[in-house]
């Protein structure tokens, strides 16, 4: 099975992050492929040069011959280009299974929080764009940690008999 990595990729925070957990998928799973798009550097070394058309043609192209997306929702809002590649991944039948860890998220039965919402600049949540949300739910999951991300995803490689 091919699997393709959604996530942001232009800090060193990110870049450390996304390689550590596709390195402990790639060891749980070594009978799949990932593709991590920080690994192609045809299109994703910042000394070099790639327009927008190379990167929208070979990012679009491993979306398209992927069987699952993983996909980073961590972030001031879900990176613009995980948004686009889910967007191809919903409309490719292409189920995704994410990871959104936003410690903002915890909370959401303290009346202190709920009732913090009347008040204009007090949200006490983090906000995660719904249509991109709604696409994740329609054909996948979200996971709040890796550790359950991994689970969800052996659970999703077990079902398929892969």
């Amino acid at each position: 099975m091919h699997l393709y990595f959604a996530a942001p990729l232009f800090s060193e925070s990110d870049v450390l992050f996304n390689a550590q957990l596709a390195k402990a998928i790639r060891e749980k799973y070594p009978e799949h492929t990932i593709y991590l798009p920080q690994e192609n550097a045809a299109i994703n070394d910042k000394q070099a040069y790639a327009d927008s058309k190379m990167i929208a043609l070979a990012d679009t192209a491993e979306v398209q011959k992927s069987q699952l997306m993983i996909a980073l929702l961590d972030g001031l809002t879900i990176d613009p280009g995980v948004a686009s590649e889910i967007g191809i991944a919903y409309a490719s039948g292409i189920p995704v299974v994410a990871l959104y860890t936003d410690s903002r998220q915890q909370g959401a039965m303290n009346q202190q929080k709920l009732t913090a919402l009347q008040t204009i600049g007090e949200n006490q949540f983090h906000y995660a764009n719904l249509y991109t949300i709604g696409l994740i739910k329609l054909n996948g999951a979200i996971y709040a940690s890796t550790t359950e991300l991994l689970f969800g995803l052996d659970q999703y490689l077990k079902e398929r008999d892969v």
